[in-house]
């Protein structure tokens, strides 16, 4: 069964395709911060924030909402939800070639015993 990425998907992997955006949400995991407080936890400027805090936004992986005359920014577990359900499909395709692999070393050790040993043979 394949499952095409969702055209609302593409924002957030292109937020997350940054690493400054994905330390910013490793904070935002931590506590909302408002957006002087991004500013300060990074070396970078008010505007280059601005930006970062704009395309996750637009991915949908954060919110930003006006708190007085600050912008508060916290994450949004539903799109972060949406984002990990694509990746979970994936979860299923390990699981089972992790074990068709285990199946097919279980079955090989059965009918060749003397593969068991990495010794050398003299």
């Amino acid at each position: 069964m394949f499952i095409p990425m969702n055209q609302q998907l593409q924002p957030s992997f292109r937020a997350l395709a940054d690493p400054t955006r994905r330390e910013i949400l490793k904070q935002l995991r931590q506590e909302e911060l408002t957006i002087s407080e991004v500013v300060d936890k990074f070396d970078l400027t008010r505007t280059a924030v601005r930006k970062h805090l704009t395309i996750l936004e637009e991915g949908q992986l954060i919110t930003v909402t006006p708190r007085g005359k600050e912008r508060i920014t916290r994450l949004n577990p539903q799109g972060i939800k949406s984002t990990m359900d694509w990746f979970n499909y994936f979860d299923q395709y390990w699981d089972n070639a992790l074990e068709s692999l285990k199946t097919t070393i279980e079955s090989n050790t059965k009918i060749h015993p003397e593969n068991k040993s990495h010794g050398n043979k003299t």
